[in-house]
C-alpha cells in the first residue's frame, strides 16, 4: 500500500521501519529534514509538506506532539485534508483530546475522506519490540481497511467505537500508567526509607503480583546510573497527557483524583529541575520529602 507519514520524531521513526518491512511504501513529512535522514536512506521517499505526503496516499498517518499540532498538520492549506484523495483514510496515532479529534474528523467526513483516531500505546522500547497496541475510533469499514497495517505497527489492535473513543480510551490508559509508575516510586522510597535497599526493593517489586509490562522496562531507570540519557517520556510530555485526563474529567463530570496526585508529582519534578528525565524519576521527589539524601 502506498502510505503517507507525517511526524517523524521518537515514535514515527520506529513506525516508519516497520511499515517498509511489511512492504508498504512510505513517503514522510517533518517539520525538521534532519530527522528524516536515515529513513530516507533506508528507502523513505521524503515530501516537503504533509500535502504532498498524502498527495498518492491511500493512508497517511501522523503523529504529533498534541492537538494544535494535528490540526496543524490535517487541515492546513498544505495539510493532509488537501492531499488526500477522494476516500483516502487518515488516521492519527497522536495522543491528544477527544473532541479535538472528532473536529478534525468532521472536516474529512465533509470532504469525502475518513479521519480515524488511532493511538499507539507503547513506548519506544514496546515499538522496537513489535509490542505495541493500536486503539481506533471511526468508521467500521475504514478501519477494517487497514487492520493489516496497523498489525505490521503492532499486534493488538482493536476498535474502541466512533471517533474520539480511541483518544479516550488512550487517555484512561494512560492515567493508569503514570499513577502506577508514580506510585512505584512511592513504593520503593517507603522501602529505603525503612532500611531496604532500593535494588532489593526493585527485584522485590518486579517479583511480586504488582509487576506490569511497564515497570518491568522503566522501574531500573531509578537504579544508580540506569536513567537513561534521552527519556522514554520526560515529565513534560507525560504530564501533557496528565493533563488531558485531567480535562477529560472536569468535561465528562469523573473524578480523578488519582490523576490530580500524579500531577502533583510531576509538578514537583519541575521545582527541583529534574524534567528533563524519565518520569519514573518521581522517585527521586519521594526520596526528599521522606528526608532521605
Amino acid at each position: 500500500m502506498k502510505i503517507g507519514f507525517v511526524g517523524l520524531g521518537d515514535m514515527g521513526s520506529l513506525i516508519v521501519p516497520r511499515l517498509m518491512a511489511a512492504g508498504h511504501r512510505v513517503t514522510g513529512w517533518n517539520r525538521t529534514r534532519g530527522k528524516a535522514e536515515p529513513l530516507i536512506a533506508a528507502g523513505m521517499m521524503f515530501a516537503d509538506s504533509p500535502r504532498a505526503a498524502a498527495a498518492n496516499a491511500e493512508l497517511v498517518f501522523s503523529i504529533v506532539t498534541d492537538g494544535a499540532a494535528v490540526e496543524q498538520v490535517a487541515l492546513a492549506p498544505d495539510g493532509i485534508l488537501a492531499g488526500l484523495r477522494e476516500g483516502g483514510i487518515y488516521a492519527d496515532m497522536s495522543t491528544i483530546a477527544p473532541h479535538v479529534s472528532r473536529g478534525v474528523a468532521e472536516r474529512f467526513a465533509a470532504g469525502g475522506r475518513f479521519m480515524l483516531d488511532a493511538p499507539i500505546s507503547g513506548s519506544p522500547v514496546t515499538v522496537q519490540a513489535g509490542q505495541a497496541s493500536v486503539m481506533v475510533g471511526g468508521d467500521e469499514g475504514a478501519y477494517e481497511h487497514i487492520v493489516p497495517v496497523l498489525q505490521a505497527i503492532g499486534p493488538k489492535v482493536m476498535r474502541v467505537g466512533g471517533n474520539g473513543l480511541a483518544c479516550q480510551m488512550k487517555i484512561a490508559v494512560n492515567l493508569l500508567l503514570m499513577v502506577e509508575v508514580i506510585c512505584f516510586g512511592e513504593a520503593v522510597a517507603l522501602a529505603e526509607k525503612g532500611g531496604v535497599a532500593r535494588e532489593t526493593a526493585v527485584d522485590a517489586i518486579l517479583r511480586s503480583v504488582a509487576a506490569s509490562p511497564v515497570l518491568g522496562y522503566r522501574g531500573p531507570f531509578i537504579l544508580e546510573g540506569k536513567m537513561p540519557a534521552k527519556p522514554l517520556a520526560d515529565v513534560t510530555l507525560q504530564q501533557k497527557d496528565m493533563l488531558l485526563a485531567l480535562d477529560l474529567g472536569r468535561r465528562l463530570g469523573s473524578p480523578v483524583p488519582l490523576a490530580a496526585a500524579a500531577n502533583e508529582m510531576m509538578n514537583a519534578c519541575r521545582g527541583l529541575g529534574i524534567d528533563h528525565r524519565d518520569f519514573v524519576a518521581a522517585h527521586q521527589v519521594y526520596r526528599r520529602l521522606g528526608g532521605q539524601a
